[in-house]
């Protein structure tokens, strides 16, 4: 098992762990939309692990219905783009607010 595998099953099992005491916040509607926001943080954060382009401990993730918004630091354009694209492709994600700042 390779270190970015092992990597990113840690994290989506920490995530899910933590995904059982979820309470509403943050302006969500319901419980259900909470853990939504959740899934959704926790599948973009895996898939930033698997990349080999995007580093998933210099990009932050937070979800609110269904909007995710990204930021931290990309060291390129590349990096950036990229991980705004991972994020796209997760199941209901409606809208990705990009505010990676690129730092070399």
């Amino acid at each position: 098992m390779n270190t970015t595998h092992f990597f990113g099953v840690s994290l989506l099992t920490a995530s899910l762990l933590a995904m059982g005491g979820c309470t509403v916040m943050r302006e969500q509607s319901t419980v259900g939309q909470a853990v939504d926001d959740t899934a959704i943080t926790t599948q973009v954060k895996a898939r930033f692990a698997e990349s080999p382009v995007v580093s998933a401990l210099a990009i932050n993730v937070e979800t609110l219905h269904g909007t995710v918004q990204l930021s931290g630091f990309a060291k390129s354009q590349s990096e950036r783009s990229t991980a705004e694209s991972i994020a796209r492709q997760v199941p209901n994600v409606k809208a990705v607010k990009n505010d990676i700042v690129v730092r070399p």
